[in-house]
């Protein structure tokens, strides 16, 4: 039974392709840090942008995700009584996975818009 939900979950969200919601804008979309390249491509604007132009907007995401994730991180670490609270420990390993992911993704993106 969980085997099939966790299929059928992962046929649904990789057989979709990424929607801009409405009201969301670009420049919004990437200060608030998404910074993978489809969901970027889904704003009309990103197809008339030169990959240098792209690249600067990855850049820039990739940035204000790095400082959400640090920040957070930073907020939970600093939690009063932290050493009392073992539960936050699985959130700051979650936060520094998410980070790792994070810098893995920025070289790839390097290589690949470098070309």
């Amino acid at each position: 039974m969980r085997g099939e939900i966790d299929d059928d979950f992962e046929k649904n969200t990789t057989s979709r392709q990424p929607t801009s919601p409405k009201g969301l804008t670009l420049e919004k979309a990437v200060e608030l840090g998404e910074y993978h390249p489809d969901f970027l491509a889904t704003f009309p604007e990103w197809q008339q942008f030169s990959r240098i132009i792209q690249w600067e907007y990855i850049r820039r995401a990739l940035k204000n995700r790095r400082h959400q994730l640090l920040v957070h991180w930073a907020e939970i670490n600093n939690q009063i009584d932290f050493s009392k609270k073992p539960h936050l420990q699985q959130a700051l390993d979650n936060l520094q996975k998410q980070l790792a992911i994070v810098m893995a993704d920025e070289e790839k993106y390097q290589v690949e818009y470098s070309i």
